[in-house]
């Protein structure tokens, strides 16, 4: 009965300690969480004007040719860009990141398009190399606090390789689609998985009125295609890196939620195991209590039989 004690208070020991790290993980998230926020709001202004000049380029422009805007006929290869977590501890932030990168990629085999597959954060970096599934690309070391400069890496790389043999000539390395797997940050309780296609742009003809209000007038010197040659390298850097904002928030927010989960959890298991160990304190004592009960009758006996 002393051994199973003993096991049960080391159990409770145990559970504590982990349930002091878990509140620790809990406490840093939550206090790394509203910077994050704030970085995203401070970046969504130039992202959206940015977004509106682009549009308007591509929509006061209806002769424009350009291969960021033009549709390949037979496209042979994309580039997936997946945003995964330097670090554990994020609940299902990862695998649904990663799951939907993997529906992505069916749709594309089933196009008949080959998946060229970038990945940032040792997480995804760790998931693809363990199935032995090739890499043209991968970053590592910013995830909870990107910098533009780390997006601006990541697609100078990803356009170098769109931008392969668009002169006629064949290229190993040439991509004509580029994709982006990330996650949505809609609220604390909510973050969603979401795939867009940064290149080629999706042009959409629509008569519903722009939310932002009408698209300014612009004058293009010397044309659209040299605007547009000037504008995509900053567009997509900076989807990018509104991106990496997004996802930055959303692997917070999910560890402040999974580490409250197991902080919950591990107090729940202390109560179960202290009474527990309660249970078997009195169990320990109630045979204490009969073993001397049992003692003092059988020296009463003996001092009845001797007289």
């Amino acid at each position: 009965m002393g051994a199973q004690l003993r096991l049960v208070r080391r159990r409770i020991g145990s559970v504590q300690s982990i349930a002091k790290i878990t509140r620790a993980q809990e406490l840093i998230a939550s206090s790394r969480i509203i910077r994050a926020q704030q970085q995203q709001r401070a970046a969504e202004p130039y992202a959206r004007e940015l977004t509106r000049a682009v549009e308007a380029v591509v929509s006061r422009s209806t002769n424009i040719t350009h291969p960021f805007t033009t549709e390949p006929s037979h496209p042979a290869r994309a580039a997936v860009l997946i945003l995964t977590s330097d670090q554990g501890f994020a609940g299902a932030y990862n695998s649904n990141v990663l799951r939907e990168s993997a529906r992505l990629r069916e749709l594309l085999h089933e196009r008949g398009v080959q998946p060229v597959l970038y990945v940032a954060g040792r997480k995804g970096i760790t998931w693809h190399r363990f199935r032995d599934l090739e890499l043209a690309g991968s970053w590592s070391g910013f995830s909870a606090m990107p910098r533009y400069r780390d997006a601006k890496a990541i697609s100078d790389v990803l356009l170098e390789a769109f931008s392969a043999g668009q002169d006629g000539a064949q290229d190993a390395t040439k991509v004509d689609e580029i994709h982006l797997v990330s996650t949505e940050f809609v609220s604390m309780l909510t973050q969603r998985p979401s795939v867009r296609r940064l290149l080629p742009l999706e042009i959409e003809d629509t008569d519903e009125p722009s939310p932002h209000g009408p698209l300014p007038q612009y004058e293009f010197e010397p044309g659209p295609p040299e605007v547009l040659d000037a504008l995509m390298p900053q567009y997509v850097a900076s989807r990018i890196f509104y991106a990496l904002l997004e996802a930055a928030a959303s692997e917070l927010a999910s560890r402040r939620r999974a580490m409250k989960a197991a902080t919950d959890n591990a107090n729940e298991l202390i109560e179960t195991l202290t009474r527990e160990a309660n249970n078997a304190r009195q169990a320990e004592i109630t045979q204490e209590i009969s073993e001397i009960v049992g003692g003092a009758n059988a020296l009463a006996d003996a001092s009845a039989t001797s007289e």
